[in-house]
Order: C-alpha cells, then sequence, then structure tokens
C-alpha cells in the first residue's frame, strides 16, 4: 500500500478567518496528528495573484498566514512551504493545461459563479474574469499531483477541485503512461461550511469574515 500523503493550503487573499480554521486549518492539523503518512501543507500565494495586487498587502497577509498555522499548533515534523518556492509547480500545470479541455474549466464552479453574477448585474459574462481565475483548477491540480497527495482536506465546495484533479490525473495517466496518484478528497461533515456575518459562506470574497485573531472589542 502506498504512503499516505496529505495536502493542504491557504490562500494569503486577506487575513485568516473562522472560515478558514474550521473548513481547512483544523481538519488538517488533526490528521497530522494521526501519523498517517506524511503532512503537507503550504501558502497559494500564487492562487492569491488573482484578487491580490498590491505587493505589501501580499506580503502582509502570507506572513499572517504563516504564523497563523505555526500558533494553531504546526509542528516542526511537517513540510511546510511557499508555492512560489517550488517552480515546478507552475512547469506541471502548463503541461496540464495543454491536456485539459476547455469544456473543464467551463464548468468549474468559481468560473460558472462569476458568470451568473455578472448576469445578474447586467454586465458581459466574462467581465472581471482573468485566466487566473480561470486555469485556477488547473493550478490547483499541480499543487495536488506534483506531491502526490492521496488525501486533500477540502470544504464541500470544493470536492469538484478534487474531481477535477482525478480528471486530469486519469487522462495524463491513460496518455503518457502511470505518473499520478488520484487524490481523494476529505471532509469534515460538520462546520465545513461556516456561514458569514451576512448568512453566505464565510469567504473573503464576500466581505462577510470574522477574523481569526480579531480584537475583542471589534468582535
Amino acid at each position: 500500500m502506498s504512503e499516505k500523503i496529505m495536502l493542504t493550503g491557504i490562500k494569503p487573499t486577506g487575513y485568516p478567518h473562522l472560515g478558514n480554521y474550521i473548513g481547512a486549518i483544523k481538519p488538517a492539523l488533526q490528521m497530522s496528528k494521526k501519523n498517517e503518512g506524511k503532512a503537507l501543507y503550504f501558502i497559494a500565494d500564487y492562487h492569491a495573484l488573482n484578487a491580490v495586487h498590491n505587493p505589501s498587502q501580499f506580503s502582509s497577509y502570507t506572513k499572517e498566514v504563516a504564523a497563523t498555522w505555526l500558533s494553531l499548533g504546526l509542528g516542526d515534523d511537517v513540510v511546510f512551504y511557499r508555492q512560489t518556492e517550488v517552480p515546478e509547480i507552475l512547469e506541471l500545470a502548463w503541461i496540464l493545461a495543454c491536456l485539459t479541455p476547455k469544456g473543464i474549466m467551463n464548468r468549474a464552479h468559481a468560473y460558472k459563479a462569476k458568470v451568473e453574477q455578472n448576469k445578474e448585474a447586467g454586465l458581459e459574462v466574462d467581465a472581471g474574469v482573468n485566466m487566473g481565475l480561470y486555469t485556477y483548477p488547473i493550478l490547483m491540480a499541480a499543487d495536488i499531483l506534483l506531491f502526490q497527495a492521496t488525501h486533500v482536506p477540502v470544504g464541500k465546495d470544493q470536492i469538484q477541485h478534487i474531481e477535477i484533479a482525478r480528471d486530469i490525473a486519469t487522462y495524463f495517466n491513460h496518455t503518457f503512461g502511470m505518473t499520478f496518484t488520484l487524490p481523494e478528497y476529505v471532509i469534515q461533515e460538520e462546520g465545513a461550511i461556516l456561514p458569514g456575518l451576512n448568512g453566505r459562506k464565510m469567504s473573503k470574497s464576500y466581505g462577510n469574515v470574522i477574523p481569526l485573531f480579531a480584537e475583542q472589542e471589534k468582535l
């Protein structure tokens, strides 16, 4: 039986909030303490470039995410890295992009949600859509497949990204021979999607988050 490899990443697109903790950080830390294989953690700063274009903010958010993991119990017995420190991720992402049908990207939840939002606002369907957003699932697949991750803790709304990674890996393996492990998603059933201040999923993009380390007066 192959070694169990668990992979978890968080985008530094703002200061960490309770949704990050419930949906990704807590289950990942719990899994790492079970001593079942290898645990990999990373700061998804390439992904963050879709939303953060201010260099000082980008640097601040990145450091904040790193400090959050360490303060919440990430030990020195795991692998912890920045996405931008591993150039092979982008190399693999390009290779996978050359094999991925456009139709898969058209069906990705993040892209479809943006299109629907634009339609409701009476805008062009692709208004505000950059190629980073559109090909986001391919970069995520590269994150996972490069390290042969077997398990990826995600919220229920992120299951599709793991399924896309599996589809891409299956096609690659069929074309070039068995290369990549097919990853499985891990869901924490209760509380995996935490509602924000307005009732929608807690997300920085919705502006409804509760900061993880907010001062008591602000809470």
